[in-house]
């Protein structure tokens, strides 16, 4: 961290002032106060400040509208200058509309002094990386995010996202089309944050039953019922001073959105069964294939949830937009498929990669690698040509036999369809979903809606 960074408090609780004061200059920031808001907006005017940390209401109100206005004001005068709110939690609603009016982030009293210390170097950190950098150079050295393939314009810019943001604590929300590549770039923003030797921790919230959702991701202390014979550790322990990647967020349903709303904000949170707070230290990298500003609409999703996972939203590219990676890709695949099933590489013929070109992706990146590496293991000559990949194409169809013209709804078909797939694929869930072309979280619903059971998670 930077020291001598200015903040400015603004509260008219001199017990809040002298609080946070004191915990500003022990980690070597200089605070400023002020205690009502015209002293606010003189001193933001005449002085050069890093940070302002604002107070939601002054005086008798309580409303928060006084926070707002000042908000708004301050804003005017210094647009660059970053400002965390200050809020109780029953008016976090308050806070999330300070954040549309251009609020960097809030706080809830009582604070953890971690978290909030997180908080105020993470958003001075973005701040000063945009005032020094407004227009991104898209460039990549050679030897950077190894793992992931391309050049294209729109790639190149969200990986100079990815380095300008990774070294922060700035929770990080990744979102595009099911086989984008999604949990590629969350595994980058870990490799290139401070945390890199430190767990990275992936969690399919899709996948996890609600009655389900504290034990797997809270723990359980022993006895905490009938099955728990010892204690478990949750994922937010296992990924402690590390990153947790928090897959399909988009499918959490409301009752574990609350629960996960509250250990984001001061990653504090009690095993199920104990009474003993357990606190720790991650980064937290979110990602979905839903529209979440649209289900904020519908009421299916917290709109203060959205906001604190979306401090930086990194929006990926189909591959219909990025065609002119998929030479790279699909030559990559075919390397890496031949190491992986122990075959003999082969060259991809021009007009192979022009069949390529042509086609529309709609399950992106993923469906290219499964097509690629059907067609190698099918294949009989020496370079791959246009026919193979329609014949490997058609091969990775599951047939629909005639039996099923009896049945009486499509629900039935479903349910026939995803148990021939699960039977074919030696019950494995990953492989089933790819090979229905659906993301493992709706296969996971379709399978709890039809009362078809899991044999295995992978």
């Amino acid at each position: 961290m930077t020291t001598g960074r200015r903040i400015l408090i603004c509260d008219d609780d001199e017990a809040v002032r002298s609080s946070l004061g004191f915990l500003l200059s022990r980690n070597d920031y200089v605070p400023a106060y002020a205690s009502q808001p015209e002293s606010l907006i003189r001193h933001a005017g005449s002085e050069e400040f890093d940070l302002v940390m604002l107070d939601m209401n002054f005086s008798a109100s309580t409303t928060g509208e006084e926070g707002l206005a000042l908000l708004q004001q301050l804003k005017k005068v210094k647009p660059l200058l970053p400002v965390i709110l200050i809020t109780a939690w029953g008016s976090v609603e308050l806070a999330v509309k300070g954040i549309k009016l251009g609020a960097a982030d809030f706080i809830i009293k009582p604070w953890n002094n971690t978290q909030l210390l997180k908080i105020l170097e993470t958003s001075i950190s973005l701040s000063l990386e945009n005032v020094k950098s407004k227009r991104i150079v898209m460039t990549r050295d050679k030897d950077e995010f190894g793992s992931i393939i391309g050049n294209d314009p729109k790639l190149l810019e969200i990986l100079e996202i990815v380095k300008k943001v990774a070294p922060t604590h700035a929770p990080v929300l990744i979102t595009g089309e099911s086989g984008t590549g999604k949990e590629l770039i969350a595994s980058a923003i870990h490799e290139y944050s401070t945390r890199k030797r430190k767990p990275f921790v992936k969690v399919n919230l899709g996948g996890i039953p609600s009655g389900l959702f504290e034990s797997e991701m809270f723990g359980y202390r022993k006895g905490a019922f009938t099955d728990a014979k010892r204690d478990h550790e949750g994922r937010f322990e296992k990924a402690n001073n590390g990153t947790i990647f928090l897959d399909e967020i988009g499918d959490l349903d409301q009752p574990s959105q609350v629960k996960l709303l509250r250990v984001l904000q001061d990653q504090t949170f009690e095993r199920l069964g104990s009474t003993e707070s357990i606190t720790v230290d991650v980064r937290i990298v979110s990602a979905t294939n839903h529209d979440l500003y649209s289900q904020v609409l519908k009421g299916t999703f917290r709109e203060d949830l959205l906001y604190r996972i979306n401090l930086i939203h990194v929006e990926i590219p189909p591959l219909r937009e990025r065609k002119g990676d998929i030479p790279a890709l699909a030559g990559y695949f075919t390397l890496s498929a031949a190491d992986t099933y122990a075959v003999k590489p082969k060259d991809l013929s021009q007009s192979a990669v022009e069949w390529l070109g042509d086609q529309r992706w709609p399950g992106n990146v993923r469906e290219l690698k499964n097509i690629i590496e059907r067609t190698l293991l099918l294949s009989r000559g020496d370079k791959i040509m246009p026919d193979d990949f329609i014949l490997a194409k058609k091969s990775g169809h599951i047939k629909t036999p005639s039996t099923y013209m009896a049945h009486s709804t499509l629900e039935d078909m479903e349910r026939d369809m995803i148990i021939k797939t699960l039977d074919a694929c030696g019950r494995n869930i990953a492989r089933s979903a790819e090979k229905l072309g659906i993301s493992r979280a709706t296969l996971y619903r379709k399978m709890e809606k039809h009362g078809i059971q899991p044999d295995s998670d992978e």
